[in-house]
């Protein structure tokens, strides 16, 4: 039975590392989820056959709760992706802060049990890790979905990031406490104490940061969750939770310093910058100028003149699901002899990949996506540029304006198009809190409406013979 369990575990590990490699292609990326899947099955069922587990109803009641619970938050829009995703790893910090708190107390209550410096440190990074990272998401998960009591812009004040580093050094401090006291009469209380400073530290960790940066969290948060299982691992004594969650810790660490990348920003600056302050931004030149409003049939008559379009889409699509209707205006403009490329940007919407998640759901041939840094030296030569949506990414601002919170963030190029067609809801400025530049210029031109509808007429008008 041991070497079956070892064996599983081997097993497991090898369909965890497929799955993130093949996570990094759309075309393999559902036998990624599939590998992953299958490799998550494998590891509870090689864990469920250890000689020590007794209580196998209760395990068998854990499993029917999480399907009762997973099955319908599976079924969200896409939209909704990123506080799903800010919730999963919620259930995985807060299982790993209890089953940290029970092994604690079952240890005391057996008077001394396995108490060794290094087992107990363990305990400590995995009770922290995994209380901070439950509050934490659920923070970033309330401020995706927008939640009305929940402010969307950072939280700040004097003295904030001391606070915070305080109550994240008494935990610290009390950990090393328990460390070298662990059966000590008052240890208990010792141990609460260090449970509750990691819950209230996760909220504080959020409220400063804005929600044009909950994408980077969310990343960030999941290698909390993946750190905190590694702890397990040693604390549980088990090789399969350390790989495991080191793959997962390691990969969300990547992915936070890729989004970082993406951003020019460092993760001090993430986690204690204050992103997403509300500033106007003005023209270059400083002057204000006004925005230039153009009709569905103007539109429609500029795409089809044009030879070749690149479509920018951005969270404005995701929220009016208006990726089918974009498969229908590609269809259209392909039809006609127009080449389109979609000009997607790493930070895109509001997680990873959001947007080429959308776009293959619509069917979008692969090869059209195109990444920032391949499409921006085509920005010049291109006759149209449609935006869908997208705000900080195309920002002209990012490039010299230093009073704004994304200079220095490398965008789309959508401004040096001949002609920028832009779509968007309404005059509010985007998720980082500023104003944009490129809807006030001089060749851009603005479609005010959801997407969805916008792209609905703009098919209309190819579909029925409309442009002459």
């Amino acid at each position: 039975m041991p070497l079956v369990g070892e064996l599983s575990a081997v097993l497991a590990t090898a369909l965890f590392i497929f799955a993130l490699y093949w996570m990094n292609d759309p075309k393999s990326a559902r036998r990624g989820v599939i590998a992953g899947v299958t490799g998550m099955a494998v590891a509870v069922l090689a864990t469920w056959i250890q000689p020590e587990i007794l209580h196998h109803g209760w395990i068998v009641v854990a499993i029917v709760a999480g399907f009762a619970v997973g099955i319908p938050l599976s079924r969200v829009p896409l939209t909704a992706v990123p506080q799903r995703t800010a919730l999963s790893h919620a259930f995985g910090g807060l299982a790993a802060g209890l089953v940290g708190t029970a092994e604690y107390f079952l240890w005391l209550g057996e008077h001394g049990g396995p108490f060794t410096p290094f087992r107990t440190g363990a305990l400590v990074v995995e009770v922290i890790l995994g209380f901070l990272t439950f509050t934490g998401s659920l923070m970033a998960a309330g401020k995706l979905q927008e939640v009305r009591w929940m402010p969307q812009r950072p939280v700040t004040y004097p003295g904030q990031n001391f606070v915070n580093l305080a109550v994240l050094g008494l935990a610290a401090a009390l950990g090393v406490v328990l460390v070298i006291y662990p059966t000590a009469a008052w240890s208990g209380q010792v141990f609460i104490a260090i449970a509750a400073l990691a819950l209230i530290f996760g909220v504080l960790l959020i409220i400063p940061i804005g929600g044009a940066d909950m994408p980077t969290v969310i990343s960030i948060l999941n290698a909390y969750a993946g750190l905190a299982a590694v702890a397990m691992g040693f604390v549980l004594d088990s090789k399969l939770l350390v790989t495991a969650g080191a793959l997962d810790g390691s990969s969300g660490l990547i992915l936070s310093i890729i989004m970082c990348k993406a951003m020019n920003r460092s993760f001090t600056n993430v986690l204690f910058g204050a992103f997403g302050k509300a500033q106007p931004a003005l023209a270059a030149g400083g002057e204000q100028k006004v925005w230039k409003q153009e009709s569905v049939e103007g539109a429609a008559q500029l795409l089809e003149q044009a030879r070749n379009v690149v479509i920018i889409p951005g969270y404005g699509m995701a929220v009016a699901q208006a990726q089918h209707k974009v498969r229908e205006l590609y269809d259209a403009l392909t039809k006609r002899g127009v080449i389109v490329k979609f000009a997607i940007h790493p930070v895109a919407g509001r997680m990873p990949g959001h947007m080429n998640v959308l776009l293959a759901e619509a069917n979008i041939p692969y090869s059209a996506l195109v990444e920032m840094d391949e499409i921006n030296p085509e920005m010049p030569q291109t006759d149209v540029a449609l935006v869908l949506g997208a705000n900080d990414v195309v920002n002209p601002a990012a490039r010299y304006a230093k009073s704004t919170p994304i200079y220095g963030m490398p965008i789309i190029d959508a401004d040096k198009a001949k002609t920028v067609l832009a779509v968007k809801r309404s005059k509010n400025p985007g998720f980082a809190g500023i104003d944009n530049e490129l809807y006030v210029l001089d060749n851009t031109w603005m479609l005010f409406g959801d997407a969805k509808a916008v792209l609905g007429d703009l098919v209309k008008q190819f579909g029925s013979g409309g442009i002459h």
